[in-house]
C-alpha cells in the first residue's frame, strides 16, 4: 500500500515540469510555421506575378544584412564582454563595495556562458532587424549610378549625396552604437569583477588590463564621433535652414569649418585615449574630451549664430545671393522644371463676334462632363446591379472614335461586395469574383435629358470602343481574396453577368487567366488557410485541383510589390488597349538627398479638393522626383508590366542594376498603349507647387518674395482646399492644333486675381510631350481668377433667372461642375457646366442642364456650350463646339427633369422657353450697353429682361 501511494507522488512533479517545456516547444513550432507560411506564400505570389527575382533579391539581401549586422554586433559586444571577464584580476585588492555587487559577481562566474549566449541573441536580434531594414540603402549604394552633375561646393557627383552619404552615415551610426554598447558592457564586467575600482582614497583604482581595454574602446568610439563630424560637412547641402534647403553663407563660412575643426579635435581626443594604453593616465584624455565637447558647442552653435547675427543678417540679400542662385538652379533641376517657358500675356478682355474662329480646334476639347460630379450618374444609369460600383471620381482618357481623337470620361464597373444580399462564404469567395465592363462617355456631349452620351455602356459592353476582355478581376476596389478556376468540363460557378444567359438569366464563367496562386494541392491549401485565417479553404468542395487564389488585387499594391523602390501615383486609370482592359499606373523615383534642392511634403503637395480628408501618399519628404516608370496592370489576370519612361534617370538605372530584368525598355511600349499614356497627375501637382515660388530665377526677387504664386481654392467645392488640375485638350496661343494637356492656374499670394495659366503637353504620342508653358498675366490689367469669376457667374442676373425655376421647385438642386480655364480668343475663357438633380431620394443623379461661360466681363448661359459662347461673343463665337455629331440635332432639354422622372422641366413649356430666351437676349444687350456707357439703354434692356422673366414664371405656373 505504501509503495502504491509513493508512485504518484514521485511522478506528479515530473508531469507538471514537462508542461512548460511542451508549451514552449509547441508555441515555437507554431510561430515558425506561421513565419514560414508568410515567407513561402509571398514567394508563391511573386512567382505568380512573374517577378520571382524581386522576392529572391529582397529576401536574400534582407537575410544577409540581418545575419551579418547581427553577427558583427553580437560578436563585438559579446567578445568585449568576454574579454573583460577574461582580464579579471586573479586576486581582488580589497573587499567588494557591497554584498549586492558580490552576488552579481558570483552569478556572472557561475552562469557566464548562459549570460553571454543570452546577450548575444538579444543583441543579434535587435541589430539584425536594424540591418534588415536597410535593404534599399544597401542596394542603392552597391549599384549607385553617377548623375553627371557636381555639387557647387565640394565638387562631388550628386550620386554621393543620394546613394553614398546615407549608407556611410548608417554604417558610422551602427559602428558607434556597437562601440558604445561594448564599452558599457566591458566597463560593467570590469567593475563587477573588481578590475575597475572607484573607491575613494585608493591610489590605484583600475587594473592595467582593464585600463588598456577601456582606453581602446573609448578611443575608437570617440574616433567614430570624429568621422561623423567629418561627414556632417557634406550634410549641410541637404539640411533645411531658416532660408532654404542647402548650403547658406553661414553654413559654408562657419558650420563647415566648425565641423572640420570639431572632427580634428575629436580625432586628437581619440588618439589620446588610445595612447592611454601606454600613458595610463585618465586625466589627460578625459580633459581633452571635455575640451572637445565644449569646443563643439562653441564652434557648431555659438560661433555660427554669431556669424549669422553679425555678418549675415545686416547684409542677408548680398551675402546669400550666390547660395540662393545655386539653390534655385538645383531645385529646378531636381523637379524637372528648369526648362519651363514663361511668356508675358496681355489677355484680351473685350469679346467680339467671331473672336474664337482661330481657336476652332480647341472648342471640342472643352469638357462638359465633370468626372468629379457625374459618378452618381454612372452609378444610376450603368451600375446594373447593387454589387457593382464605380469610383467616386471618374477618370479622363482619349480614344479615337470615328477617326477623331475624343476626350472621354471613363470608369470600370467593379465588384462591390457590400452590395450583396447573401454574403455567405461561397458567394463572397467563389461566385462574386469580378466586375464587368468599361463604361465611357464623351467628354463634351450629352443626351437630350442631360445624361452623358455613351461611348461604351451596359453588360455585356456595347458601343464604339473596340471589342475587349471585359472582366475585371483586379481593380481599385478589390480588397478581398477570391478563389477562382475549375477543371475543364466542370460547370462554371462564377457569376459573369446578371443577364445574357439562357432566357435572360445569369451567365456564369470560369477564370482562365495566368494570374493567381495555384492551391490545388493540400500543402498550398494549408498554407493559405493559415495565411488568410480561413479554414474554409481547407474544407470547401469549391476548392479543387484547378483552383487559384487571387489576392493583393489593387493595381497600386501590385506595382508597389513588383518595384518596391518606386512611389506610385495616387491616381491610376483604366484603358482599353489591344483587346484588354488595363490599369495605367505612373510611378516615380524620388530622393530626399538631392543637394541644395527645396524639400517638400509629397502628401501636402498633391493634396487638393479631390483628395480632401484622405492620405493619398505617405507623408514622405522629397526634393527630387522623376516619372521614371509607366506601369500597366491587366484587369483580367493581374499581370504587371513595367516600362522605363525616363531612361536617363540615374536612380532608375541604379535600381535596374539592383533588380535586373524587372523593367522593360521604353522602346517596347506599343503604339496602342502609347495613345493612352499621359503626363502624371502627382508629378504635375508637385511641379506646380514648386513653381509657385521657383518660377522666379532672380535671387533678389526670390529672397524678397514679392512674386509668389499659389494655387487658388476650388471655387465650386467651397472647402478651402486647392483647385485640382484639369485634363483637357487645349490650343496654346500661337499653336496650330490642340493638345491633350494638364492645366492649372495661379493667383498671387493673398489675392484672387489671375497671376498665370500653366499647361504641360500630356500627350505621350506628341513630340512635344512634357513641354511646360506658362502665360504670365500682365501687371497693368487685372484678369479675374477662378473665385472672382465663379462669383460673377452665379450673381449674374441672366444666370440667376435661368436657374431660379429649378430652385423654386424645391425638389431640385443645382450642382456646379468644374470651372475650366482656357486660353482662347486672345484672352482667358472660363467655362462651367451646371447640373440639376433631385434634392433627395433614391434614383437621384446629376444631369447636365446649362453651361455658363465668361470672357472678360461678359457672362453667357445656355443649354449648350455653343449657345453660351454665342451669347458672349456677339451672337457668333466663330466656331463649332462639337457637342453634337455632324448632321445631328442639337440636344434640347425636354422631358423629365434629370434624375427625377416624371417632374416637368421648363423646356416642356414653349411659352416659358420663349420668354427665357427673350430675357437672356435682353440681358446680353444690357451688358453690351453698359460696356458702351449707354446707361439709358442699359436700364431699358434690364426692364425688358425682368418683364420677360415674369412672363416665363407665369407660364411655368400655368
Amino acid at each position: 500500500m505504501s509503495a502504491s501511494t509513493r508512485i504518484p507522488t514521485e511522478s506528479a512533479p515530473r508531469r507538471r515540469g514537462a508542461l512548460l517545456p511542451t508549451l514552449v516547444v509547441v508555441s515555437a513550432v507554431v510561430l515558425l510555421f506561421v513565419l514560414f507560411t508568410s515567407i513561402w506564400t509571398d514567394r508563391l505570389w511573386f512567382v505568380s506575378m512573374n517577378y520571382p527575382q524581386v522576392f529572391t533579391i529582397t529576401f536574400v539581401t534582407r537575410v544577409v544584412l540581418f545575419l551579418v549586422v547581427g553577427l558583427i554586433m553580437a560578436l563585438a559586444i559579446v567578445g568585449n564582454t568576454a574579454l573583460a571577464y577574461r582580464l579579471r584580476p586573479t586576486t581582488r585588492p580589497g573587499p567588494m563595495a557591497s554584498e549586492l555587487l558580490e552576488r552579481y559577481r558570483e552569478t556572472l562566474e557561475s552562469r557566464f556562458v548562459q549570460i553571454m549566449i543570452g546577450l548575444g541573441v538579444v543583441v543579434a536580434l535587435f541589430a539584425g532587424v536594424s540591418g534588415a531594414s536597410q535593404v534599399g540603402t544597401w542596394l542603392s549604394w552597391l549599384n549607385r549610378t553617377p548623375f553627371g552633375v557636381q555639387d557647387p561646393y565640394f565638387g562631388f557627383d550628386v550620386s554621393f549625396y543620394v546613394f553614398e552619404l546615407p549608407w556611410l552615415r548608417w554604417v558610422v551610426a551602427m559602428v558607434t552604437a556597437m562601440l558604445v554598447f561594448s564599452t558599457i558592457a566591458a566597463a560593467i564586467v570590469h567593475y563587477v569583477m573588481g578590475a575597475l575600482r572607484v573607491a575613494k582614497g585608493e591610489r590605484r583604482t583600475t587594473s592595467r588590463a582593464a585600463q588598456v581595454h577601456l582606453s581602446i574602446l573609448i578611443g575608437l568610439t570617440v574616433l567614430c564621433f570624429a568621422v561623423s563630424a567629418w561627414l556632417d560637412r557634406y550634410g549641410y547641402q541637404t539640411t533645411t535652414n531658416q532660408l532654404l534647403t542647402g548650403m547658406s553663407f553661414t553654413d559654408q563660412n562657419a558650420r563647415v569649418t566648425a565641423s572640420l575643426v570639431v572632427a580634428i579635435i575629436t580625432a586628437i581626443c581619440a588618439l589620446l585615449f588610445l595612447s592611454n594604453v601606454f600613458l595610463r593616465r585618465w586625466m589627460i584624455p578625459v580633459a581633452a574630451l571635455v575640451l572637445a565637447v565644449v569646443s563643439s558647442i562653441l564652434l557648431t552653435l555659438i560661433y555660427p549664430a554669431g556669424v549669422q547675427a553679425i555678418e549675415v543678417n545686416p547684409n542677408e540679400p548680398d551675402k546669400e545671393r550666390p547660395f540662393i542662385q545655386a539653390h534655385i538652379q538645383a531645385t529646378r533641376e531636381a523637379y524637372g522644371i528648369d526648362d519651363v517657358e514663361i511668356t508675358n500675356y496681355d489677355a484680351e478682355t473685350e469679346a467680339t463676334a467671331g473672336q474664337l474662329r482661330a481657336d476652332a480646334a480647341a472648342l471640342p476639347g472643352i469638357r462638359l462632363m465633370d468626372p468629379a460630379v457625374i459618378a452618381p450618374t454612372f452609378d444610376q444609369l450603368q451600375q446594373v446591379r447593387g454589387f457593382y460600383s464605380f469610383a467616386n471620381v471618374l477618370d479622363v482618357d482619349r480614344y479615337v472614335v470615328d477617326g477623331q481623337e475624343t476626350d472621354a470620361v471613363v470608369a470600370v464597373r467593379e465588384l462591390d461586395i457590400d452590395g450583396l444580399q447573401d454574403r455567405s462564404w461561397n458567394n463572397v469567395r467563389t461566385v462574386y469574383t469580378h466586375g464587368h465592363g468599361m463604361v465611357a462617355s464623351y467628354g463634351n456631349r450629352r443626351q437630350p435629358g442631360g445624361e452623358p452620351e455613351w461611348l461604351v455602356r451596359d453588360v455585356p459592353p456595347v458601343g464604339k470602343l473596340p471589342e475587349h476582355q471585359a472582366r475585371i478581376y483586379f481593380g481599385e476596389q478589390h480588397a478581398d481574396y477570391s478563389i477562382v478556376g475549375a477543371p475543364a468540363g466542370t460547370p462554371p460557378v462564377e457569376l459573369d453577368t446578371p443577364g445574357g444567359g439562357e432566357g435572360g438569366g445569369e451567365r456564369r464563367n470560369t477564370y482562365t487567366g495566368e494570374g493567381g496562386v495555384p492551391i490545388g494541392n493540400w500543402f498550398n491549401r494549408l498554407l493559405y488557410a493559415t495565411r488568410m485565417a480561413d479554414v474554409n479553404i481547407l474544407l470547401s468542395g469549391r476548392v479543387n485541383e484547378a483552383s487559384k487564389i487571387i489576392y493583393n488585387r489593387t493595381p497600386k499594391e501590385r506595382v508597389q510589390a513588383a518595384a518596391p523602390w518606386l512611389t506610385v501615383d495616387s491616381n491610376l486609370y483604366p484603358a482599353v488597349v489591344e483587346g484588354r482592359i488595363v490599369w495605367v499606373v505612373d510611378a516615380y523615383t524620388t530622393s530626399n538627398n538631392y543637394p541644395n534642392s527645396h524639400r517638400i511634403s509629397l502628401d501636402q503637395a498633391i493634396s487638393d479638393t479631390q483628395t480632401r480628408g484622405t492620405t493619398v501618399q505617405p507623408d514622405t519628404r522629397v526634393n527630387y522626383i522623376r516619372n521614371s516608370v509607366k506601369a500597366v496592370v491587366d484587369a483580367y489576370d493581374g499581370s504587371v508590366t513595367l516600362y522605363a519612361w525616363d531612361e536617363s534617370d540615374p536612380i532608375l538605372q541604379t535600381w535596374q542594376k539592383a533588380y535586373p530584368e524587372t523593367v522593360r525598355p521604353r522602346s517596347e511600349i506599343s503604339p496602342a498603349l502609347l495613345e493612352h499614356l499621359r503626363y502624371p497627375d502627382d508629378l504635375f501637382k508637385v511641379q506646380r507647387d514648386v513653381l509657385g515660388r521657383y518660377h522666379v530665377t532672380d535671387p533678389m526677387a526670390w529672397f524678397q518674395q514679392n512674386d509668389l504664386w499659389v494655387i487658388p481654392n476650388d471655387p465650386v467645392a467651397q472647402n478651402n482646399e486647392r483647385e485640382n488640375p484639369y485634363l483637357l485638350s487645349i490650343k496654346w496661343p500661337g499653336d496650330n492644333q490642340a493638345h491633350f494637356s494638364q492645366t492649372t492656374v495661379f493667383v498671387p499670394r493673398g489675392r484672387n486675381n489671375l497671376a498665370a495659366f500653366m499647361a504641360v503637353n500630356a500627350d505621350t504620342a506628341s513630340p512635344e510631350y512634357g513641354r511646360m508653358r506658362i502665360l504670365r498675366m500682365s501687371d497693368s490689367q487685372q484678369v479675374d481668377g477662378p473665385n472672382q469669376t465663379f462669383n460673377a457667374m452665379v450673381t449674374d442676373e441672366a444666370v440667376a433667372m435661368r436657374l431660379r425655376p429649378y430652385l423654386n421647385q424645391g425638389a431640385a438642386q443645382v450642382v456646379y461642375g468644374n470651372l475650366l480655364t482656357l486660353p482662347l480668343g486672345g484672352g482667358l475663357l472660363y467655362a462651367q457646366p451646371i447640373y440639376t438633380q433631385k434634392a433627395a431620394g433614391q434614383g437621384s443623379y446629376p444631369a447636365l442642364t446649362f453651361v455658363t461661360v465668361r470672357f472678360g466681363e461678359r457672362v453667357g448661359i445656355g443649354e449648350t456650350l455653343q449657345e453660351a459662347l454665342d451669347q458672349v461673343f456677339g451672337g457668333d463665337a466663330g466656331a463649332s463646339t462639337g457637342e453634337v455629331e455632324e448632321g445631328a440635332e442639337p440636344p434640347v432639354t425636354e422631358g423629365a427633369t434629370p434624375g427625377t422622372p416624371g417632374e416637368p422641366r421648363p423646356a416642356d413649356n414653349p411659352a416659358a422657353v420663349r420668354a427665357l430666351n427673350e430675357a437672356n437676349t435682353a440681358f446680353t444687350e444690357a451688358q453690351q450697353a453698359l460696356q458702351n456707357g449707354d446707361l439709358g439703354l442699359y436700364q431699358r434692356k434690364i426692364e425688358e429682361a425682368r418683364t420677360a422673366m415674369q412672363r416665363a414664371q407665369t407660364a411655368l405656373g400655368d
